[in-house]
């Protein structure tokens, strides 16, 4: 794959029926600048200087390949890919919610379940933010060829000094909790927090933490009894950028997911350049593989964040490391080369 093949590369994601305003990225936006930031799917057009749409006709019209997002009951997107189909497009399909608890959510039901394996058997391909996701449409696929599917982390512009979130050391004090679902079992947010505790109470260090559920999260937060003064609660909606500069002035992320999510929050502390410890969504486990939670007890994850809390020499070491992995797997540059190299094949062979 010739660089100039990569730098011409355009990609189409269509999510049908959504919300989102169509989008252009005609090159990456400045962070609070257009519609929706350049992260999770957005990201993929944007890494590629394409199109977001939630409109077919749209979608078509950009004469381009085309990542079909899987969301809600699937049937406009058994009809997008139909009529995408037609034209002649190379169509590639992903489940838009791709944690294992999502996945086995949206597949409990027999119409959805039977929708999903006739879309993913016809579709050119798969691309998978998560290895798990990529090997459920690799066996759902059994018959077909294995280069058509492939795990692609979702991109983060990190190559991009406007999206350069980083603070001073001195400026940064405490612990920001990853998490902020109470009532999904795999996000164990309710042990992140007695963690987060411990480590306040040990280290003297504040802890923030986002409250999406009003007087019961309050509620909730209160009983755990931080000490007086050093528990930050988040209630306040912010934009994307403010909510990266809240987070920068932290010394670490800290949390305990295991629903091998894609890993928003860890792409996150990597524009933030602080460490992200535990949590084993893919870009966790790509970009931090010293403090992901990936086989590691709540233990190991509780001594590796007050040693990063303590020595901010292990801090620097930690961000600087996980900044190479992420140049190399994550960034823009480096998504967009292999989005061109798995579309070149179904391209060359693309009907008129």
């Amino acid at each position: 794959m010739s660089t100039k093949t990569a730098e011409n590369f355009r990609l189409t994601v269509l999510n049908p029926g959504g919300r989102d305003p169509q989008q252009r990225f005609h090159r990456v936006p400045a962070p609070g600048e257009g519609g929706h930031a350049p992260i999770n799917f957005h990201a993929f057009a944007a890494c590629t200087f394409g199109a977001f749409h939630c409109n077919t006709r749209s979608a078509i019209a950009e004469d381009t390949p085309v990542v079909l997002l899987l969301r809600s009951d699937f049937r406009a997107s058994e009809r997008a890919f139909a009529d995408l189909k037609k034209e002649g497009r190379a169509v590639v399909v992903s489940l838009k919610e791709t944690g294992l608890h999502q996945i086995a959510y949206q597949l409990r039901d027999p119409g959805k379940l039977s929708r999903f394996i006739k879309i993913v058997g016809a579709a050119d391909g798969c691309i998978a933010t998560t290895p798990e996701a990529a090997e459920i449409y690799q066996r759902i696929r059994a018959n077909g060829n294995p280069a058509t599917v492939a795990f692609i982390p979702t991109p983060y512009p990190i190559e991009d000094q406007r999206w350069n979130f980083s603070v001073r050391m001195p400026q940064q004090s405490g612990i920001f909790v990853g998490t902020r679902e109470w009532n999904v079992p795999s996000r164990n947010h309710l042990a992140a927090l007695v963690i987060a505790r411990q480590l306040c109470k040990a280290t003297s260090e504040p802890v923030s933490v986002a409250n999406l559920d009003g007087y019961r999260g309050r509620r909730l937060l209160s009983e755990l009894e931080f000490p007086n003064g050093k528990l930050r609660v988040i209630e306040k909606w912010k934009s994307y950028p403010d909510y990266l500069r809240v987070m920068a002035h932290h010394k670490i992320v800290m949390q305990l997911d295991h629903s091998h999510v894609p890993g928003q929050v860890a792409g996150d502390t990597l524009l933030c350049r602080i460490p992200c410890v535990g949590g084993d969504g893919a870009i966790e486990r790509i970009t931090f593989p010293k403090s992901c939670g990936e086989g590691r007890s709540m233990n190991d994850i509780a001594s590796i964040a007050a040693d990063l809390l303590k020595y901010p020499d292990r801090r620097e070491a930690a961000v600087s490391e996980s900044q190479a992995r992420a140049f190399e797997e994550v960034s823009f540059q480096a998504v967009r080369a292999r989005l061109a190299k798995f579309f070149a094949p179904m391209q060359a062979t693309r009907t008129p």
